[in-house]
């Protein structure tokens, strides 16, 4: 199957609606009825202003934070929609990739479909 990796990048500390900007991004992706959605913190990076994000010993609110998701098109076009509706903004990778599962009872889960 074809469809898209969308990771989007972010920091902890950025919050939308109460809520911390990945969980808000992942519960999103949860209502939709999306596959699934990853959120992982970093240790350390820097964005687009050059200015660096880490965790330190006393504020770990400004760790660097991603969430991936692997999706259809169809689901990404749903979901950009959605997130074109909201007041955010957040920086994203797009990349087309084949998914699948692999393994012996690979061909009992390739039946999935998202709602």
């Amino acid at each position: 199957m074809n469809g898209f990796l969308v990771i989007f990048f972010t920091q902890q500390n950025r919050r939308y609606q109460g809520k911390m900007l990945g969980d808000w991004i992942v519960d999103l992706a949860k209502e939709m009825g999306l596959r699934g959605a990853t959120l992982s913190t970093g240790i350390e990076g820097f964005g687009h202003t050059g200015r660096m994000h880490s965790s330190h010993f006393f504020e770990l609110a400004d760790q660097p934070t991603e969430i991936r998701m692997a999706i259809t098109e169809d689901e990404s076009e749903r979901l950009f929609r959605r997130l074109e509706v909201e007041d955010i903004s957040v920086f994203f990778l797009k990349t087309p990739i084949e998914m699948g599962f692999a393994g012996r009872k690979a061909e009992s889960l390739q039946s999935f479909q998202a709602p």
